[in-house]
């Protein structure tokens, strides 16, 4: 028997902490200043919180020195001797102070800052409206890591932040700004955790008990659920895998519900590692697999997160959880699967197995659970990767007001997307001789491929998130670190977090 897997203790993120004090009164190893950009005179402005530390540092002159810029994520670092607790002054340039101006900041500042205990910063004292929000997020997803080291961690986030010069009165805006980052850190951290230790069970335990201490409601499909109630897209994908497959529901109700309130269903993929079956991956395609989970853990995420931004209408998460393996019993091309509901596909490429597992739950979503509006993500073709690079999230979106309502929610969170077309001209290949579709019908990828799914979405209001494009950062850029995004939670949570999330959808 090989021995269990236990998953080392892992870094968490900094604790924020509000502060009606100068940050030279707050008591920190570290204080963070915002640096504008040149104003009317051609020189840099130093932000709120810098008149007292100015009158003892030359902290425009170090600016001058190190030619400053002010730009976004600038960090200019000036080390202080004395007594007290402040050993480093950090300037760190705010840039235009839009929202990713903000979010680069903190971003950028989180990184400065590793391993050290305390910090105080008056970056979002800025414009604290606008700038808190991302501020908190990108201090938290820039100071995410990792890590399965015998001696532990590499390093660790500073572990608290001080918002100086801020009152109590943005305690709930802080609030919301940290259940929006640290939606953002589950989603990579489920999308991170390697294969050998995240199955579907363990996937599924994992949810379960999010659930739980988010007051979610939870069930789950082992595989003899599934049988009997005919998922046979999500049990033949993962009928090759030792570790069977999963089907996962999380409820969230709003504190004032009734039987008029509105609901939205979200379905994620969960595939927990894809060899890609018999149609093998090469292996540099192979290796980055363990996150093809991506859509499942963004939408365990989000409904961790609802309560929190006070979301006003009802969700249901559908996890559909299974590992793409290869052994005997694995999947063949040719083989016919029939869906929930009864719509049959045509296996052709194995390696097309995100859209078999998602139909499953979306079908199961239009007959059972009845919502107004149904949404998919997923990391589900190369396709998607090759026409927008990856830093960019693709879509599609069959109600316009849906699609509008994702744009400005993906403009807020910093998780960009780019609209797809449902072109009805590339229907026909769907086509399959023996099933009611084939799987893999061939290019345009991305497009074939959410065809396919509408199928399953009964006319519904519905987008489907293609997120394969920014399912990994190949280099720590802003708030992204190298490795699995965790992609969509916070964008999911910025748009259900509205007072009106549906206003519009269906008219």
């Amino acid at each position: 028997m090989p021995t269990a897997l236990t998953l080392p203790s892992q870094v968490t993120p900094p604790r924020f902490v509000l502060s009606e004090l100068g940050p030279e009164e707050v008591d920190a190893e570290v204080v963070a200043l915002p640096v504008l950009p040149a104003d009317e005179t051609g020189s840099l402005v130093l932000g709120p919180g810098a008149t007292v530390l100015a009158e003892t540092h030359d902290l425009l002159g170090i600016l001058e020195v190190e030619g400053a810029t002010g730009k976004a994520g600038e960090v200019i670092s000036y080390p202080v001797t004395g007594e007290g607790p402040l050993r480093r002054i950090l300037l760190v340039g705010v840039g235009a102070q839009r929202r990713t101006d903000f979010r680069r900041a903190g971003a950028a500042l989180a990184r400065a800052v590793r391993d050290r205990e305390s910090l105080a910063t008056t970056i979002p004292a800025v414009e604290p409206d606008l700038a808190l929000e991302p501020f908190v997020v990108g201090a938290t997803l820039g100071s995410f890591g990792f890590h399965w080291r015998s001696a532990g961690p590499e390093w660790r986030p500073v572990a608290r932040i001080t918002l100086a010069e801020l009152g109590d009165d943005r305690a709930a805006a802080l609030e919301r700004a940290r259940a929006i980052a640290e939606a953002g850190w589950r989603a990579r951290f489920l999308a991170t955790v390697p294969a050998a230790l995240k199955n579907p069970a363990w996937l599924a335990d994992q949810a379960v008990a999010l659930a739980k201490d988010a007051g979610l409601t939870a069930k789950v499909w082992d595989e003899k659920a599934l049988a009997k109630d005919g998922f046979g897209g999500i049990l033949g994908v993962g009928q090759a895998s030792a570790t069977p497959p999963r089907l996962i529901r999380l409820d969230y109700k709003p504190a004032k519900s009734g039987r008029r309130t509105p609901t939205v269903a979200i379905i994620g993929k969960g595939i927990t590692f894809d060899t890609g079956g018999l149609n093998l991956k090469p292996g540099e395609g192979m290796a980055t697999m363990k996150r093809d989970m991506t859509g499942g853990a963004v939408v365990i995420a989000t409904l961790a997160g609802l309560a929190a931004v006070g979301c006003p209408v009802k969700v249901v998460g559908l996890i559909a959880a299974a590992e793409n393996a290869v052994s005997g019993s694995a999947l063949r091309p040719g083989d016919v699967i029939t869906h929930y509901g009864g719509r049959t596909s045509e296996v052709t490429n194995t390696d097309a197995e995100g859209r078999l597992v998602m139909a499953d739950a979306l079908a199961y979503a239009v007959d059972e659970v009845e919502p107004d509006v149904i949404l998919d993500v997923a990391t589900l073709t190369g396709a998607m990767k090759v026409a927008l690079g990856q830093q960019l999230g693709g879509y599609f979106a069959t109600d316009e007001a849906l699609a509008r309502l994702l744009a400005e929610a993906a403009d807020v969170s910093g998780e960009l997307l780019w609209r797809m077309p449902l072109a009805e001209a590339y229907e026909d290949k769907l086509a399959s001789k023996i099933a009611d579709a084939d799987n893999a019908p061939g290019g345009p990828g991305a497009i074939t491929a959410a065809l396919f799914l509408r199928h399953f979405t009964g006319g519904l209001p519905w987008a489907h998130l293609d997120i394969a494009s920014i399912g990994d950062a190949p280099a720590d850029r802003d708030e992204w670190t190298a490795g699995p995004t965790g992609f969509g939670a916070r964008l999911l949570l910025t748009w259900l977090g509205q007072d009106e999330p549906l206003a519009g959808i269906g008219g």
